[in-house]
């Protein structure tokens, strides 16, 4: 992306890689540095944003979702042990658009003729999102209150080309003067300068902070933490003059009066290049609560990997990374991670977390006031009930259940051309590769991490 990328000066971890920015929370106390955890997930996120550049460099933000999600389920406990990793991207999307990839706390604003937000922490998983680019500006902010909502700051003239940056958010400007990129992605990369200057800023909230924050943490071995041996974060940040005649974009964006809790419905808040729908006002309420009764607190049997992961203990290879699992040992309560990646036909993923709920409009069904996580998918055809088909978790089984809809639930199992309709009301346990059928449009059930090594 070659826009103006604004700095909202805190203490949180900025960067920008490739034209991507990359906003990673920073919750230990003090001023990040090099050994900080949001340094560390800011450097392994830009490498990854790096790869998927080089995949796919006329639009890597889908290709970017990819990995991101394979990265949390795989090696981000290895960075940050027991707490989650906080962070948000934006990139160029394969569609001309905007990819946003969100998880945990930190919202996305999207400002044209209304504000649109997105927060993390309303899906049970990440808000992967393709959307047009918006008339004014992109923001990403770090969530330090749940109680308001980010405000857009007035257009400055300071632009981060590339590199880190201290900041709590970082607005992407698409009215005016666009900004000129490296051409190699590889020279993007943060360069060091020495004794960078932190800007004066208090620091976040820590004990009230924390108690308002009710993650269940996955325990982890914390000999896997990596090491460095410089203790500085690097900091690049470019000033532009400006012009001899006055910029035509001053203005204040001012939030208007809309309900942040208008986010994303879909299990794991993607809409690829669907519109945005519209839930109602208790819809936030209830799937932070589904979030925090099952997708991080459900305990299972199993066992774990070499990497501590649980997984299937009839799996030879781990479900979150793809190492090999020791099925000699003594099976044991586990937290269950996901089960699975679904893939709409149009490249959006939804990460099986929670019991799901699909439809055309599931989001004011009896299942989704229940607790299921209502995914919503766009169909034209008229043949998608409003709430169509359930997935439920069941130890380690993705199973599906059509509800009874008009037109049905097909579903094709890897390896075979025919597809078969369910029975209403009856359970089908699938295995990954399988792919449904509700109305016109198709979704497939991945791995995480499909063996051996992930």
């Amino acid at each position: 992306m070659d826009r103006q990328v604004e700095v909202v000066a805190g203490t949180h971890v900025l960067s920008r890689v490739a034209g991507a920015v990359i906003l990673v929370a920073h919750r230990e106390r003090g001023l990040p540095d090099l050994d900080s955890r949001a340094a560390r997930a800011a450097d392994a996120l830009g490498e990854l944003v790096l790869e998927a550049t080089e995949q796919a460099p006329e639009g890597p933000g889908r290709l970017v979702a990819r990995k991101v999600t394979r990265w949390l389920m795989r090696d981000a406990a290895r960075i940050s042990p027991g707490e989650p990793v906080e962070f948000g991207i934006l990139s160029a999307a394969d569609t001309g658009g905007l990819a946003i990839f969100l998880h945990g706390s930190v919202t996305a604003v999207l400002a044209g003729s209304e504000l649109e937000y997105y927060r993390g922490s309303d899906a049970a998983f990440t808000v992967d999102r393709v959307a047009e680019h918006p008339a004014r500006a992109a923001a990403l902010f770090i969530d330090e209150s749940r109680r308001r909502p980010p405000e857009l700051p007035e257009r400055g003239i300071g632009s981060l080309i590339a590199g880190v940056a201290p900041a709590t958010g970082a607005v992407v400007w698409f009215e005016g003067r666009t900004v000129p990129l490296l051409p190699d992605p590889r020279a993007v990369r943060p360069l060091p300068v020495p004794e960078p200057e932190w800007p004066a800023v208090p620091p976040p909230p820590t004990a009230a902070f924390d108690a308002e924050r009710d993650e269940d943490p996955i325990p982890m071995d914390p000999n896997l933490i990596p090491t460095r041996t410089s203790n500085r974060l690097p900091l690049e940040l470019e000033s532009e003059l400006s012009p001899a005649a006055p910029d035509p974009i001053t203005d204040t964006i001012e939030p208007s009066p809309a309900n942040l809790h208008q986010a994303p419905t879909e299990m794991n808040g993607t809409g690829g290049t669907n519109p945005a729908p519209r839930p109602d006002p208790d819809l936030q309420r209830r799937l932070e609560a589904t979030a925090r009764a099952t997708a991080l607190t459900v305990k299972v049997l199993g066992f774990k990997c070499a990497r501590a992961h649980p997984t299937d203990p009839r799996a030879a290879f781990c479900t979150v990374c793809g190492m090999p699992v020791d099925q000699t040992q003594q099976i044991a309560e586990v937290i269950r991670p996901p089960l699975g990646m679904l893939v709409l036909d149009d490249g959006m993923t939804y990460m099986l977390a929670a019991d799901a709920l699909i439809g055309r409009d599931p989001e004011h069904s009896d299942a989704a006031s229940g607790g299921l996580v209502p995914l919503r998918v766009d169909d034209n055809s008229g043949g998608m009930s409003r709430a169509h088909a359930e997935l439920r978790l069941l130890n380690w089984d993705v199973t599906l259940v059509d509800r009874g809809s008009t037109n049905g639930t097909r579903v094709r199992m890897p390896g075979y051309r025919d597809w078969v309709r369910l029975q209403p009301n009856q359970a089908m346990t699938l295995i990954p590769g399988t792919e449904i059928m509700l109305g016109n449009r198709v979704l497939r059930l991945d791995p995480v991490a499909p063996p051996p090594f992930g």
